[in-house]
Parts: structure tokens; C-alpha cells; sequence
């Protein structure tokens, strides 16, 4: 008898070790499932840093948008100096202004006054300084977050965003060749960057969670159109109620370019 119970103590211990070596565990973004992940999310290495660059101002009068930017250490048009360590898609126009409207794709632009065309009504406004790889500068003197009315390609009245929301960024659009390898994810926090608050980034329907506010290089994207959407949420796990959460985008991975 003896014998009998020895055998099954050591079969449910076997049993035990099986289960817990074969848990799939994405540590870097917090999350843990027992499914298998196909997407690896690692945090980015340290920046090249601008600690006086500032967004000084925006306004947008007559369907042009217009910035001021101050600071020496930060020039639109430059090639961001860390650029070829980082392994990922880069603008060879150098650094440059991410615009976003509400949930559409930002808009890159390397000058500080740009034709811009915003549909009359009430928005959501974000502009905010990239380096040339698209890595958004995390500070708040380097973005305006804002709602604006807009009639007759002229902003009408303008307030600061005052509670917390979040922008989708980066990736967007169509990657290629060697860009395809490691794609950049970044978004944008406004009055969110603080503890309590996470982000959930699902990838193709697997879901990461992401508590600290820095980019990612996503491995293991398929061929083809894939979609990431980024949902806010507090210190339960619940989605924030505040306006354009979630946001979702939609690009292309083609690691052998299309035949013109």
C-alpha cells in the first residue's frame, strides 16, 4: 500500500512540473498566458534624448498649421544621431511633427508651418515632436494636446486636454524588406503617464499588457494587413471611459516588396 501512494504522490508531482514548464510567460510587457504567444514585444533601448526641445506652440488659422518650436538640442530635418542602432523603419528626411486628428493616422511633417486640411467640427488635436525613426519624445514640453472647434479651415476656440487619453502612433502604413524584422510600436499618453494606468496592445487578437510608457520592436508579424488596437485602462483593468478609447490601426507587412 505504502508503495501504491508513493507511486501516485510522484505522478502528480510529474504532473505538476509538466504544467508550470509549459506556461508561456511574455515577461517584458507584463502579461502572462498559457497559450502560445506569437508576437514577442521588447522594449526599446534608451533614446537619444533632447532636454530642451519644446512645442512651444500651435495654431492653425486659414488651412495652415503653425508651430513653434524652441530649444537647441532638437532641429527638424536632422537624422536623429542613434538612428542607425536602432534597427527600424527611418525617415531620411530626418526628424520631423507628428500631427494627429482625433483616431486618424498622424501626418509627418519636417517644416513648422504646413498646408493642413481639418473638417469643420470639434477635435482632438496632438502634436508632439519624432525623432527621425518616428520615436516620439516623451515630455511634456514636447507635445500640445488639445480639443479644438474648427470651422472654415481656422481653429474657433481651443482648450488643453485636461483628463487622461491616448494616441495611437506608430506603425502605419506599408513595411518592407529588412523593416518588416522589428516594427516599431509607440503611441502617445496625455495626463496618463502615472501609476494606475496600463495599456492593452492587441496584436492580431493576442493581447499584451504594456505598464510602462516606452516603444516596443514587435517580432513574428505575418504577410499581409495586420491590426493593432490600443485600449487605456486603470488600475482594475477596466477601460478608461474618456473619448477615442480604444484606437485601432490597420497596416501592411510585405517582407518581399510588390512588382511595380
Amino acid at each position: 500500500m505504502k508503495t501504491i501512494f508513493t507511486l501516485l504522490y510522484c505522478l502528480v508531482l510529474m504532473a505538476s512540473c509538466k504544467n508550470q514548464a509549459g506556461q508561456e510567460t511574455t515577461a517584458e510587457t507584463g502579461s502572462s498566458d498559457t497559450m502560445q504567444v506569437k508576437y514577442t514585444l521588447t522594449p526599446f533601448s534608451s533614446s537619444k534624448e533632447f532636454p530642451d526641445a519644446s512645442l512651444k506652440a500651435m495654431a492653425y488659422a486659414n488651412g495652415t498649421f503653425s508651430t513653434v518650436i524652441a530649444g537647441s538640442t532638437y532641429k527638424l530635418g536632422e537624422q536623429t544621431s542613434d538612428a542607425p542602432e536602432k534597427s527600424c523603419a527611418n525617415s531620411k528626411e530626418g526628424q520631423h511633427l507628428h500631427l494627429i486628428v482625433d483616431t486618424e493616422p498622424y501626418v509627418a511633417k519636417y517644416e513648422s508651418s504646413f498646408a493642413q486640411d481639418i473638417p469643420d467640427g470639434d477635435h482632438y488635436l496632438l502634436c508632439f515632436l519624432s525623432r527621425s525613426y518616428h520615436e516620439s519624445i516623451k515630455t511634456p514640453a514636447a507635445h500640445k494636446a488639445v480639443k479644438a472647434n474648427v470651422k472654415a479651415k481656422s481653429i474657433t476656440k481651443m482648450e488643453d486636454v485636461a483628463g487622461p487619453m491616448l494616441f495611437y502612433s506608430r506603425p502605419k502604413g506599408v513595411y518592407t524588406g529588412d523593416d518588416t524584422k522589428k516594427v516599431m510600436l509607440d503611441y502617445y499618453l496625455v495626463n496618463a503617464d502615472q501609476p494606475g494606468f496600463k495599456v492593452e496592445a492587441d496584436i492580431n487578437g493576442e493581447k499584451h499588457l504594456l505598464d510602462k510608457w516606452q516603444p516596443y520592436y514587435i517580432e513574428g508579424l505575418p504577410e499581409g494587413d495586420n491590426t493593432i488596437k490600443l485600449s487605456l485602462l486603470d488600475s482594475t483593468g477596466q477601460l478608461v471611459n474618456v473619448p477615442l478609447n480604444p484606437v485601432s490601426r490597420t497596416f501592411k507587412i510585405e517582407k518581399t516588396p510588390a512588382a511595380n
